[in-house]
């Protein structure tokens, strides 16, 4: 199989540790060079599943020399292969692909702005078309690590936050925009993708009213590597 270049390229300096527990929202602790570090990590879902004491992780050196913790969590090695932990791909990935152009949801679009304001709050991306030929579409982006049985679910805590931007979004459809939720499926054993009912039912069912009012699903695999991650084939829903 031809694996395409990675959109998003990790930096140089990158390297492999050993997990070992993870004891504050934002931070893990991990086995590299033989010596206890702290790591920093964005994800405040709980990973289910996929954090155990000894597995291999890769994580990023961070770009800011002054910042406390100077590494940052990327992909843990778990359930058969490389699972992206970092919630902040999404939302660059969706530049990514729109810059190169590979996702057919956004042909025609001419511009992006990446958290655009609406209401009280903002949404991960709005899309605009010079020409006034398209309507606004906005694109909320979340990251996928959990299956459950061969499913792709969202999210793998409850989320409060994820059900208020449903909410947005039906408001958004209602009033004539476009309006998509871009779930990006960072690991490869999923054969669909669905809302994790058992971990908030409040958020499946907004995910389904969504649906209904218009709101566009768009799950898409991940291709990851040690180089960096690119986007691959939509997964059914």
């Amino acid at each position: 199989m031809n694996v395409p270049d990675p959109l998003i390229v990790f930096p140089e300096g990158c390297r492999h540790a050993q997990f070992i527990k993870r004891y504050k929202r934002f931070t893990v602790e991990v086995l590299l060079d033989g010596e206890i570090v702290g790591v920093h990590t964005n994800n405040t879902g709980s990973m289910l599943g996929l954090l155990r004491e000894g597995q291999d992780i890769f994580i990023s050196p961070a770009l800011n020399p002054a910042r406390k913790l100077k590494w940052t969590l990327e992909m843990v090695n778990s359930c058969g292969g490389w699972v992206g932990v970092n919630t902040s791909v999404p939302n660059k990935m969706i530049q990514c692909a729109f810059e190169a152009g590979i996702l057919p949801e956004l042909a025609g679009y001419t511009d992006i702005k990446r958290e655009a304001k609406v209401g009280k709050s903002r949404l991960d991306a709005k899309f605009t078309d010079e020409t006034g030929k398209l309507p606004d579409l906005w694109v909320e982006c979340k990251n996928v690590t959990l299956v459950e049985d061969e499913v792709a679910c969202f999210p793998d805590a409850p989320t409060e936050r994820g059900q208020k931007h449903l909410v947005e979004l039906m408001e958004l459809a209602k009033g004539g925009c476009r309006v998509a939720m871009f779930f990006f499926i960072q690991r490869n054993d999923g054969k669909c993708f669905g809302p994790a009912d058992f971990v908030d039912p409040q958020y499946a069912k907004l995910f389904f009213e969504a649906l209904k009012a218009g709101v566009e699903c768009w799950p898409y695999e991940a291709i990851l590597s040690v180089k960096g991650i690119s986007v691959g084939k939509m997964m059914k829903f």
